[in-house]
């Protein structure tokens, strides 16, 4: 692993000359980029000419340098006169020990490049020290976080709760995905609406179902008698799936409260690409993901529901077992959801309050010793 993150080649515009400053900086671990960030980097783009925002993690955090990078630059990409500049600083946190300090600052230095600081934004206390060691002009912004009342510590220690702190990117990449498989006619997009509407959350419906609907209606235009049957399907379809599958359940992502519900994926895919062509392609297999929890739906004692997209009543039986195989290797949680409805989608909550209860772990950051 190298010092650097990947970094833009070019210096980003500045602003007009009026502005109050010539060149601010903001320095945070972004761990990871919340509301009371994105204010702090607001505030120095509103009274600086340009600014530079390092961002320094210490290697031993959960969340890439370059994906806080990314996040950052598209929360701001309106501001094109704060550019981000990334660097990896595992020195250790102590405010009190000079050496630390000159080890930290030789780090921000080299990330800032030549143009001289004259104004350091931040808040946090150490931010006055800072702004010396860099002969600048201190700006507290929020100190007390009255404004925006969070921290990266309450983020860490509960991204559910703090939800609404978080940009889009930044939900996507915590949100738990919940993926519903199952036969035909077993009750998944039942279950995965359900689940959505229990916890006030985005499904991602089968985009294979609207692909089939689009292949059956053209068929209709030259044949109006064709059915469901007469429906052909090839590896380049099983391909156009997931990769529609998988756009729509990342776009959901950005929106979706902390648990997102999925009707199928790349894995289950493969299963029907399998019962169609006799074998799942490599691509296919490749595409697959580790979501969160799997909901596998049995199709024992589910009447079979011919809506005129459906053709597998027979082999109903023969995908539950794939499915349970496929999903027994797969190194994902699986819970299988048999009975009435009422008891699959009690069994289906207790699994998905287990997951949130369950939180995220990231490991904690370098932080400073206590001295109390």
């Amino acid at each position: 692993m190298t010092d650097r993150a990947p970094q833009r080649t070019t210096s980003p515009p500045t602003r007009a000359s009026t502005a109050e400053f010539r060149h601010g900086m903001v320095v945070g671990k972004f761990y990871p980029p919340h509301a009371g960030h994105h204010a702090l980097i607001t505030a120095a783009a509103a009274r600086c000419a340009t600014v530079t925002v390092v961002v320094a993690p210490s290697r031993r955090e959960s969340i890439p340098l370059d994906v806080r990078l990314d996040w950052l630059r598209e929360a701001h990409a309106d501001t094109p006169w704060v550019r981000f500049v990334g660097r990896y600083d595992d020195h250790p946190v102590d405010y009190d020990d000079p050496v630390i300090w000159d080890a930290h600052c030789a780090v921000f230095r080299e990330a800032v490049g030549p143009e001289v600081v004259d104004a350091v934004f931040s808040s946090e206390a150490y931010g006055v020290e800072l702004a010396r060691r860099f002969a600048a002009v201190p700006v507290a912004v929020d100190p007390d976080r009255r404004t925006v009342p969070v921290s990266g510590t309450a983020v860490r220690a509960d991204p559910a709760g703090h939800w609404r702190w978080l940009s889009p990117p930044v939900r996507a990449w915590f949100v738990r995905r919940v993926v519903v498989v199952g036969a035909e006619s077993t009750g998944t997009t039942t279950m995965a609406a359900a689940l959505a509407t229990h916890y006030g959350t985005a499904w991602v419906p089968e985009y294979g179902r609207e692909l089939t609907a689009r292949k059956l209606e053209r068929l209709r235009e030259r044949s109006p008698g064709a059915t469901i049957f007469d429906v052909g399907w090839d590896r380049e379809d099983f391909r156009t799936v997931v990769r529609e599958q998988q756009r729509a359940e990342d776009a959901a992502a950005h929106s979706s409260g902390p648990l997102l519900v999925c009707d199928t994926d790349a894995r289950a895919t493969a299963v029907w690409e399998e019962r169609y062509l006799g074998s799942a392609s490599p691509e296919v297999r490749a595409a697959a993901r580790r979501p969160a929890l799997y909901l596998l739906t049995d199709d024992r004692g589910v009447p079979f529901a011919d809506d005129g997209l459906r053709d597998g009543e027979h082999l109903r039986g023969w995908m539950t077992e794939r499915f349970r195989a496929e999903l027994a290797e797969c190194g994902v949680p699986v819970v299988e959801l048999a009975g009435p409805h009422e008891e699959r989608l009690a069994r289906a909550v207790a699994a998905c309050d287990a997951l949130l209860a369950a939180g995220w772990t990231l490991t904690a950051p370098l932080i400073a010793p206590d001295t109390h």
